[in-house]
C-alpha cells in the first residue's frame, strides 16, 4: 500500500503504518490515520533545538540514556505510532532500527496551532495509557512548559514553567533544566 486513505473510517494497524511509502509522514493514534502537518515555526524549532540540547548535556555522563528528536517512529501500542518532538529512552531494549518500541521514558511535545489539541486531549492519553513516566507540552507562544508525572498509572500535573523557571527532569536525580535557555531566540 503506498499510502492511506485519510478519509476512510478504516482502522489501521502498524503493519499498514510500515507498508506506507508516499513520502510522507503520518501518525498512527488508536488505528486512525493523522497526516503530519508542515514544517513547524522558527520558534518552535528552536525551543525544540534548546530544549533538546539542555537535556543532552546532562544525560551526555549518565551513559544510559538516549535522546532524539523528531522525526522518530514510537511504537506504543498495535494500532499506534507517534512522532513525538523530543523523546528520552533509558531501556535499550526500547531501540530498534525502525525507532522507539513501547513507551519513552520521557515525551515533549511542542505546541503548534494545528496540534494543540492532539498534544493536549489524544496524545496526553496514549501517553498515559502506554506508561510515559513523564510528559512535557511546551508553549513555545506562551513560554510555559507543563510537566505531567506518571503516578500509579496516572498522568499528574507536577507544574506549569514559566521562561525564569528551572524545570526539574523528574525521571533522574538532581537534573534541572533552565527555561532562560530554552526560550532564548536569535529572531534578529
Amino acid at each position: 500500500m503506498g499510502s492511506p486513505e485519510l478519509t476512510s473510517n478504516r482502522h489501521y494497524s502498524v503493519d499498514d503504518y510500515a507498508s506506507w511509502n508516499d513520502g510522507q509522514r503520518y501518525e498512527l493514534l488508536h488505528g486512525d490515520v493523522h497526516a503530519m502537518t508542515p514544517a513547524p515555526s522558527w520558534q518552535h524549532q528552536v525551543v525544540s533545538a534548546n530544549l533538546g540540547f539542555e537535556i543532552q548535556a546532562r544525560l551526555r555522563s549518565m551513559k544510559k540514556c538516549h535522546l532524539v528528536h523528531a522525526p522518530i517512529d514510537v511504537y506504543l501500542l498495535d494500532d499506534t505510532v507517534v512522532q513525538p518532538d523530543i523523546i528520552v529512552v533509558c531501556d535499550p531494549n526500547k531501540i530498534e532500527k525502525k525507532g522507539c518500541v513501547g513507551a519513552p521514558d520521557l515525551v515533549v511535545e511542542i505546541l503548534s496551532p494545528s496540534t494543540a489539541k492532539k498534544d493536549w486531549k489524544d496524545k496526553y492519553a496514549l501517553y498515559e495509557e502506554a506508561g510515559v513516566r513523564e510528559y512535557w507540552i511546551v508553549n513555545s507562544e506562551d513560554t510555559l512548559v507543563h510537566v505531567f508525572r506518571l503516578i500509579d498509572g496516572t498522568f499528574s500535573l507536577d507544574d506549569t514553567y514559566s521562561i525564569d523557571d528551572t524545570v526539574p527532569v523528574g525521571i533522574f536525580e538532581d537534573v534541572v533544566i533552565n527555561l532562560k535557555n530554552v526560550f532564548e531566540s536569535d529572531k534578529g
